[in-house]
């Protein structure tokens, strides 16, 4: 007893080492949103010149209003926050309820329809977006945000993740009992799968979110008016087509990263929480 006891306290000791690989790791993570506040400040010749300044300048608040003047950027943040939540939310719920279908219900063709929504996690997304764009021009959704949303309710890497997320942690023994006791499919799957699935869920609606925040094929293609605009398409047209005022366009840039930033130091550590557990309960 009394070896292994310093000897267990020695293992669990964190060495000074991990800390200092943790701090090079946070400043390897960090430094291009620094960068990108540092270039945001600065005019396009002060972020060429070599060596290049590592100080921010002082004229964000010019840049930014700039920005604001050059192109409707609060209304293009406001569109891509509508834009992303609503497919964040819709793969959380749509994903877990088909998630769960081919998890726990026994339907006819229920393998050979699951290997095709995994078949078509392996076409590159360029190949769809002139049928995606054909269907959309069809439906007079061309130039609106429904056809950014409808297109990404759903997502077969979603469909498999709560799928085998559900199928590792809720038994069937759960799903008969509930059944038997009179409950149908969708009181089973609102009252009793999906509070037991909701961080994973909640995990891929943040994935959603911030793919939607990010995207930018789809959204120059089937955008045309300003005033629709995304984040990543106002940045866009932040650039002339013969030279980029470096200054501008970070400051677009940053404007469009600081709510992600928030976004992270508010539910990071329940993300975390949420992959973590689907990781162990896997």
């Amino acid at each position: 007893m009394t070896t292994t006891a310093p000897r267990r306290r020695r293992h669990g000791r964190v060495r000074w080492w991990t800390y200092l690989l943790l701090v090079a790791a946070a400043v390897v993570c960090l430094f291009p949103l620094y960068w990108m506040f540092v270039v945001a400040t600065t005019d396009t010749a002060t972020a060429t010149r070599m060596p290049p300044a590592v100080v921010p300048g002082g004229n964000f608040l010019h840049l930014v209003g700039l920005v604001l003047e050059t192109v409707p950027f609060l209304g293009a943040l406001l569109n891509s926050l509508f834009v992303a939540t609503a497919i964040g939310v819709g793969q959380a719920v749509l994903c877990a309820l088909a998630g769960f279908a081919f998890a726990k219900l026994d339907f006819r063709g229920r393998g050979t329809l699951f290997l095709v929504v995994l078949l078509t996690m392996t076409v590159p997304t360029q190949l769809s977006v002139i049928p995606q764009y054909m269907i959309m021009s069809w439906l007079g959704w061309v130039d609106t945000l429904q056809a950014l949303v409808v297109p990404g309710l759903a997502s077969a890497f979603g469909i498999f993740w709560m799928r085998q997320h559900i199928t590792a942690t809720i038994s069937d023994e759960l799903v008969q009992a509930a059944t038997i006791d009179g409950a149908g499919t969708w009181q089973v799957f609102w009252r009793i799968v999906f509070p037991i699935v909701r961080p994973a869920a909640f995990v891929l609606g943040l994935f959603g979110f911030v793919t939607a925040w990010n995207d930018f094929l789809w959204p120059f293609i089937v955008l045309k008016t300003p005033e629709r605009y995304t984040a990543q398409i106002a940045i866009k047209a932040l650039q002339n087509s013969y030279d980029v005022d470096l200054g501008l366009a970070m400051s677009g840039s940053f404007l469009a990263t600081a709510p992600l930033v928030v976004l992270f130091v508010l539910v990071g550590r329940r993300m975390v929480a949420g992959v973590l557990d689907g990781a162990f309960k896997g």
